[in-house]
C-alpha cells in the first residue's frame, strides 16, 4: 500500500494557486487512472485505486497547508504505513517552473506543509518537488505562492501534469528514475532527427554560364556585302 499526498489549500478560492500544484498532481492521477470517487476522510479528501500492481490511496489534506501533517498522520495510522510508504507532491520555489525532482528524507526548507509533516510523521517520506520558480525576493513569496498560475503558464503546467500521470505507476513501484523519464518525455521531449532543423536547404539554382560578348564587326559596308555572296 502506498499513500500519495498532494499538498494545497482547500476551497475554490485557492484551486488555481501555485501553492496547490500538489492537489493538481493527485487530481490528475485519479482522473487518468480510474481511481474511486473522492470522499471525506482523515481531515481531507481521499481516493483509492491501483497503479500497476500497487494499491494506492491519494490524499488531499483539508486542514490548510500549515496543518497538513495532522491529516497525513491520521491516514498513515489507519492504513498502518511507515513514512517510507508516503510520497508527497508539493510546490518548490527553488526549482524553475516545470522542473521536477524526487527526494527522500531531508529538511523542510521552510515549506510550511513539509514542516507540519516533519512534526507529525518525521522526515523519512518521499517528496516530489514541483518547480514553480521564485518571485525574486523573500518578501514576495507569500503573495506569489497564493496567486494563480498565469494563462501563459498553462502549457508547461499541463505537460507537467501529463508527465506525472504517465510516470505514476513507476513511482508507486519505487522506480524514481523511470518516473523522471516519463516526466521528461512530456516536459522536454527529444528533438526529432527528421525535424525541420535537419531538412537540407534546397540548393540555389546554378547560374547559367554567361555567353561571350559578340566581337565588334570592323568590316566596311562594301566588304560585308562582298562576304555575303562568297
Amino acid at each position: 500500500m502506498r499513500l500519495f499526498v498532494g499538498l494545497g489549500n482547500p476551497g475554490q478560492k485557492y484551486a488555481g494557486n501555485r501553492h496547490n500544484i500538489g492537489f493538481m498532481a493527485v487530481d490528475r492521477i485519479a482522473e487518468d487512472h480510474g481511481f474511486g470517487p473522492w470522499r471525506s476522510k482523515f481531515q481531507g479528501q481521499v481516493s483509492e485505486g491501483r497503479l500497476g500492481t500497487e494499491r494506492v490511496a491519494l490524499l488531499k489534506p483539508e486542514t490548510f497547508m500549515n496543518l497538513s501533517g495532522q491529516s497525513v498522520g491520521e491516514a498513515m495510522r489507519f492504513y498502518k504505513l511507515d513514512p517510507s510508504d508516503v510520497t508527497v507532491f508539493h510546490d518548490e520555489l527553488d526549482l524553475a517552473p516545470g522542473k521536477v525532482r524526487v527526494k527522500s528524507g531531508g529538511g523542510h526548507a521552510g515549506h510550511n506543509g513539509l514542516r507540519s509533516l516533519h512534526q507529525h510523521i518525521g522526515e523519512g517520506y518521499e517528496r516530489v518537488r514541483l518547480g514553480i520558480g521564485h518571485p525574486g525576493h523573500k518578501d514576495r513569496v507569500s503573495p506569489y505562492v497564493l496567486s494563480d498560475f498565469a494563462k501563459a503558464e498553462a502549457g508547461w503546467l499541463d505537460d507537467l501534469m501529463r508527465g506525472i500521470s504517465d510516470g505514476a505507476q513507476a513511482l508507486a513501484a519505487g522506480d524514481a528514475t523511470r518516473f523522471m523519464n516519463a516526466v521528461s518525455l512530456r516536459t522536454a521531449p527529444p528533438r526529432s532527427s527528421g525535424g525541420a532543423d535537419s531538412v537540407p536547404k534546397p540548393e540555389a539554382p546554378a547560374k547559367a554560364a554567361s555567353e561571350p560578348a559578340p566581337e565588334e564587326d570592323t568590316r566596311s559596308p562594301l566588304q560585308r556585302l562582298m562576304d555575303r555572296f562568297r
